[in-house]
């Protein structure tokens, strides 16, 4: 590696982590003053205080952190055109190419240790930062479902006319097992409750239907404790869920929900797909960051570092529209998280193709 690549990479680096700093010093100084009634209000001491935004400045990190790489891209190679040291670099014989070495080598470290802080550390604090928000901050939800239809296994599934979040209860309970498109049992109750000193269901006034080649077999009860694979976790509120979960845990959610077949897998597949994504995003802005601002600018250094600005801002939004539609299923989720992507890096081709070189 050459001096100039190391120079170029420190320049890099230190930039990003002071950009970063910076504007996580913003975030949570906007985010305390909206919040700071909730935690008065709570009677919330410094130390709760404390540990809550100890788990949401990494949240915060991993969310800013491929628009702040295009930032800190952006304000190195702008001053170093500035100051002529790329015209200098290029006229000592090293290509435009190989000048962009430093760059991508930066891009790659960054989207290397985003990839494994955003899938094994930040949802490790996402567990506080959510039980945090939903005690104090946020009124918390509850699973408001009726006809509730579930695969639970290959062969059982599982239906509720409602379910009672609070009381850990549901009502009108059937369970049918079936194979080969023939139905072998099924077991009715008017209600499901989950004994947390056993962890299992109890099913109150219950009635099973047992199907072979002898007929048809009626048992009754009063109470029968039943093992389901499902628990009441699965019909507690899952908002931000998906942001609890590491990588593995992630996988393994995504795939019990394909078997049951559910509606809320979209924002599980969503979660995975943007963490994939993410190293690809810091790189493409890494690309686009050299391109815009390595000409020399008649406005000066402090537009191109305005246009930065922009451009992340812009990348931003159109972000959170895509994944928004997305989570609505308008779109494969897919092809949502990778729109902003491939339209950056349409315009990152545009760029290279206008630049003088």
């Amino acid at each position: 590696m050459k001096k100039i690549d190391v120079y170029i990479l420190k320049k890099v680096l230190k930039t990003f982590i002071f950009v970063v700093l910076g504007l996580i010093l913003v975030i949570c100084a906007i985010d305390f003053t909206e919040k700071n009634d909730r935690f008065i209000e709570h009677s919330l001491k410094a130390g709760e205080i404390m540990r809550y935004y100890s788990t949401v400045i990494p949240y915060y990190i991993g969310f800013i952190t491929p628009i702040t790489v295009f930032i800190a891209v952006v304000f190195v190679t702008a001053n170093l055109s500035a100051r002529t040291e790329i015209i200098a670099i290029l006229t000592s014989g090293i290509s435009f190419y190989r000048m962009l070495f430093p760059y991508i080598l930066s891009a790659a470290c960054i989207g290397i240790i985003s990839f494994f802080f955003n899938g094994y550390i930040v949802p490790d604090g996402n567990k506080f930062r959510i039980d945090f928000e939903t005690k104090y901050i946020k009124r918390p939800s509850y699973y408001t479902d009726r006809n509730i239809h579930l695969k639970i296994d290959t062969e059982d599934y599982l239906y509720m006319q409602n379910y009672d979040t609070y009381a850990k209860t549901g009502y009108n309970v059937t369970l049918e097992h079936i194979q080969n498109y023939k139905m072998l049992s099924k077991l009715k109750g008017s209600r499901i409750q989950w004994d947390t000193a056993i962890d299992k269901w109890k099913l109150y006034d219950w009635e099973n239907r047992v199907l072979d080649t002898f007929g048809e077999q009626i048992s009754r009860g009063i109470v029968l404790d039943t093992f389901l694979h499902v628990t009441d976790a699965d019909f507690e509120s899952n908002q931000g869920m998906h942001e609890t979960m590491t990588n593995p845990e992630l996988s393994r959610h995504i795939e019990l929900l394909h078997k049951r077949a559910s509606d809320d897998v979209h924002s599980f597949i969503i979660e995975k797909y943007i963490r994939i994504m993410s190293p690809f995003a810091i790189l493409i802005l890494t690309l686009l960051g050299v391109l815009i601002s390595s000409q020399k600018s008649r406005r000066g250094t402090g537009f191109l570092i305005a246009l930065g600005f922009t451009l992340a801002f812009i990348y931003i939004i159109f972000f959170t529209l895509a994944r928004a539609i997305a989570q609505n299923g308008a779109w494969n989720p897919l092809l949502a998280v990778w729109v902003p992507n491939i339209t950056f890096l349409s315009i990152c081709i545009i760029v290279f193709l206008l630049i003088k070189k």
